[in-house]
């Protein structure tokens, strides 16, 4: 498989993965807004911000208003976007040929 689909590949899945994660954060805001117990589990947030939806994390903080006095979600998000930066940094410098493994 080419390098440079492999970066595409993982870059649309960190994207796609941002995007359920901000829906996810609007949605458990609109629920805790009207009251309702059966919210989203915290740790469900936790795990798609983990798992490659970190920026949909940070922005659903910002757009929704939500989870934004846990300082454990505060250092999750950073902690997360962090290393999915730093690996489609190292992903892009390797499918681009500038370093080699």
């Amino acid at each position: 498989m080419d390098n440079k689909l492999i970066f595409i590949i993982y870059i649309c899945y960190l994207a796609f993965m941002s995007l359920i994660t901000l829906f996810l954060f609007i949605k458990d805001k609109k629920i805790a807004k009207s009251g309702d117990v059966n919210r989203i589990k915290e740790k469900t947030l936790l795990g798609f911000i983990a798992y490659g939806g970190a920026i949909g994390g940070f922005l659903g903080r910002i757009i929704a208003h939500h989870k934004t006095d846990k300082i454990y979600f505060t250092i999750t998000i950073f902690v997360a976007l962090l290393l999915q930066i730093l690996c489609a940094a190292c992903l892009a410098l390797y499918a681009y040929g500038i370093i080699k493994f």
